[in-house]
């Protein structure tokens, strides 16, 4: 499997991932953007069977990449991962098509239901 993770922050992406590796395996690759703009491009290139976006970027943020992410593949999996849980973004987030929206930071068990809804 393959894992887009984009945010900014370096911190941010360090800690989701150390997060991410309890429930993956070593033959699995994790990929790494930050900004929107980084996150569209390498999912073409890529083709990542999951991404965790961040919402609050510079260059390209995380709604419009949701926005390109689904024109460009219908079907690709993305979880929002971000410190705005203002009902207006969560209604818009899950309006363009993401499977899931997780405040930050995200702990074991909020991973664990994602890949519980993502069938992995």
């Amino acid at each position: 499997m393959k894992i887009l993770v984009t945010d900014d922050s370096k911190m941010a992406r360090r800690m989701l991932i150390k997060t991410l590796k309890e429930f993956i395996t070593q033959n699995d690759e994790i990929l790494q953007a930050e900004n929107g703009e980084e996150c569209v491009a390498i999912y073409k290139e890529q083709k990542p069977d999951l991404v965790f976006l961040d919402l609050t970027m510079p260059i390209m943020d995380g709604f419009e990449a949701l926005k390109y992410l689904k024109l460009y593949d219908k079907d690709a999996k993305v979880v929002v991962v971000s410190a705005d849980i203002q009902k207006g973004s969560l209604d818009r987030v899950r309006e363009s098509g993401a499977i899931d929206f997780v405040k930050k930071p995200i702990d074991a068990s909020k991973m664990e239901l994602i890949f519980q809804k993502i069938g992995e």
